[in-house]
């Protein structure tokens, strides 16, 4: 007998007391020795009903949760301004009222997100480089037809039974879709820098597989109002591999710290150029006066009229309506000018 084989003293006495205590309590006693020394897992049921007590949490590893919560903010917060500045690009560039929203941010497996699209629907095939796959563009029939409508010189107005479009049709949508996708890039600048393309355009779901069907992709839903008459979707999918390298950077607290942040110093120059180059409205106060409606009716050519200031005092020179510095009156070239003496950064610089 091996030496691993031989109870020990205290494993007797156990054993001799459940034999005095009777059979029910042996059972009893064994099955609980059994589940110590097997580690038996609890099932199922009994986890859902303890679940609060023991802490437990139900994980569905079919579908897993790849995407955290913080993460789903994240890309909400980005296409919000994505939203923002689409309805400026679309509407400059079909001369219509346009308003865009993001009506909901899901994570679900590719097979789910492809089973519930509608069909025919204008599907973009796009890369942002450097990410790595692939991500898809729908844009549902509604919208598509009215822009068409709208760019072949109608109201734009939509169809009501929906159909897959024209060679000429499709050449059309693309146009919005390059502008689309140059918009999508603008607002993940400030997240990670990337560069759009499309490579690729469909009417279905069912012939593009850009991921697994077990694979975890992210769904972003917007909806777009067009003249306040016609809506329809726009969904954009991100495969779960295409986001995985900027994960650490999809969080709220990350867009709040670089929003607004100029990233490229090529863009910082040409705003400074821009503002540089930017004309401005100026004008002196010589001074003020009060005068009655009467007075006023009866000015004529030569009548003089008593300022509130003297000869000695500082003119306020206005920048844009709102007073900025302080002048002395002079000519220069035979023309009036001013000498600036002082910025004048409150009402208090008056009285120096």
């Amino acid at each position: 007998m091996a030496e691993s084989d031989i109870l020990s003293q205290d494993e007797i006495d156990r054993l001799l007391s459940t034999l005095t205590a009777g059979p029910d309590s042996a059972s009893s006693q064994a099955s609980a020795d059994l589940s110590v020394a097997f580690d038996v897992v609890p099932s199922i049921e009994d986890i859902s009903v303890d679940e609060d007590k023991k802490g437990y949490k139900l994980y569905n590893f079919r579908r897993p949760d790849k995407f955290s919560k913080d993460h789903l903010r994240a890309l909400q917060d980005i296409h919000k301004e994505f939203c923002r500045q689409l309805s400026l690009v679309l509407g400059a560039y079909l001369r219509l009222h346009i308003e865009i929203d993001v009506i909901s941010v899901d994570q679900l497996t590719y097979d789910e997100f492809a089973r519930s699209m509608p069909s025919p629907v204008t599907i973009g095939v796009i890369e942002l480089n450097p990410l790595p796959g692939q991500v898809l563009v729908g844009l549902s029939h509604e919208i598509t037809s009215c822009i068409v409508d709208r760019m072949l010189g109608g109201i734009g107005s939509s169809e009501a039974k929906s159909r897959e479009l024209t060679d000429i049709e499709e050449a059309l949508v693309k146009r919005v879709f390059l502008k689309l996708i140059k918009t999508l890039e603008e607002s993940w600048r400030n997240i990670y820098p990337v560069q759009s393309s499309i490579i690729g355009m469909d009417s279905t779901y069912a012939l593009i597989q850009i991921a697994g069907p077990g694979e975890i992709v992210a769904l972003i839903t917007l909806e777009i109002q067009i003249g306040g008459k016609y809506s329809g979707l726009l969904s954009i999918c991100f495969p779960y591999p295409v986001l995985e390298t900027v994960l650490s950077q999809l969080s709220s607290q990350h867009i709040f710290q670089t929003k607004g942040i100029i990233q490229a110093p090529e863009d910082k120059e040409n705003i400074l150029f821009k503002l540089n180059n930017t004309k401005v409205n100026m004008n002196v106060v010589l001074g003020n006066t009060e005068i009655s409606v009467n007075e006023l009716l009866d000015l004529k050519d030569g009548d003089v009229l008593m300022l509130d200031s003297f000869v000695s005092d500082n003119l306020i020179v206005n920048v844009n309506n709102l007073p900025k510095f302080l002048a002395r009156p002079g000519t220069k070239k035979n023309k009036v000018a001013i000498s600036i003496v002082d910025e004048l950064e409150s009402m208090d610089n008056l009285l120096k």
